[in-house]
């Protein structure tokens, strides 16, 4: 049978995914095989403590087509993604998760729209089958992303995409170190275009994603993609200044016309406290920007790779 002419890089970050990926490599290559294309899937082991590295490890000797890039310790998701699209040298490159929630049968649809020449084809989640609780902040989180962005950001699309090379290399250009890789995806332009499809259950194991880690991404995609944090800060101050000078010009006039002024002890302390508070966050916001702002002057490389095992690309997909 006839190969199709193009090359296709699968990046597949791993945290702990000993239960999946297994099942993940065979589905891929089920895939992959009825399409007969050239690929290339790229492991990033970002610092696992259970048997994913041995499972990956097989995965290299067995299959030439395989690389896993391991991380001397944890990462973080994002890093891993702009790792393995650096190591990535295909035509198109198809980011995706370890754990089987995004769904590998997808990817022919992905190429489909891509041959018909959009260079970024990302996956919106029509439904996802996690607790409700997540839900429901995953919506509001996106709708809220999309309401302050100084850029279009899709509404409930994650990293599950294929981008062209010409967008893989214009990313791997980008210095920016507290990566929103969806956003940054959005920022580059180009045409693109989305592809419904159902969020599965995770296959095997726990989500890697803690309470914590999701705040931080929050966090990472408002401060890389909006001034809007900073400028209700500032809206803030703005009405706090407002209320109290109100507040002082009804004291004055009720001590000229009935000389008598309400016990200000309570008001005092109340103010006080509340002045206080929008101080702290006022101040908090500023660090947020302020700390990213340090982790760019301080220049440490993204990540650190112990080691490679598997067939090294020929042409490593840089900027």
């Amino acid at each position: 049978m006839e190969t199709n002419i193009f090359k296709l890089s699968l990046v597949i970050p791993v945290f702990n995914e000993e239960k999946n990926l297994l099942e993940l490599y065979g589905r891929i290559t089920k895939v992959i095989e009825s399409l007969r294309i050239c690929c290339q899937i790229i492991f990033v082991d970002d610092g696992s403590r259970d048997g994913s590295v041995k499972i990956l490890d097989a995965l290299c000797r067995q299959d030439p087509r395989v690389l896993a890039v391991l991380f001397s310790r944890n990462f973080g998701h994002q890093t891993a993604v702009t790792a393995g699209l650096h190591y990535a040298s295909g035509d198109a490159v198809i980011i995706m998760d370890a754990d089987l929630q995004d769904p590998p049968e997808v990817i022919p649809q992905f190429i489909q729209k891509w041959q018909e020449g959009y260079e970024v084809v990302y996956g919106v989640r029509k439904k996802r089958k996690e607790h409700l609780f997540l839900r429901i902040l995953y919506a509001l989180f996106y709708r809220m992303l999309r309401t302050v962005s100084t850029i279009e950001i899709p509404l409930d699309s994650g990293d599950f995409c294929l981008m062209d090379r010409k967008i893989v290399k214009l990313l791997n250009s980008i210095p920016e170190r507290n990566r929103f890789v969806r956003g940054i995806r959005s920022w580059v332009g180009f045409n693109q275009i989305g592809i419904p499809y159902e969020r599965d259950k995770r296959f095997g194991g726990d989500s890697k994603y803690s309470l914590g880690k999701l705040i931080k991404l929050a966090l990472d995609g408002f401060v890389s993609f909006s001034y809007a944090p900073l400028r209700i800060a500032s809206y803030t101050g703005f009405l706090v200044s407002a209320f109290s000078l109100i507040y002082a010009v009804g004291t004055f006039f009720q001590k000229i016309l009935t000389n008598t002024t309400v016990p200000g002890y309570t008001t005092t302390i109340i103010m006080i406290c509340f002045l206080g508070g929008v101080q702290l966050i006022a101040i908090g916001i500023m660090g947020e920007y302020l700390g990213r702002i340090y982790d760019e002057v301080k220049n440490r490389p993204l990540y650190i790779v112990r080691g490679l095992l598997g067939s090294i690309p020929e042409e490593k997909g840089g900027g």
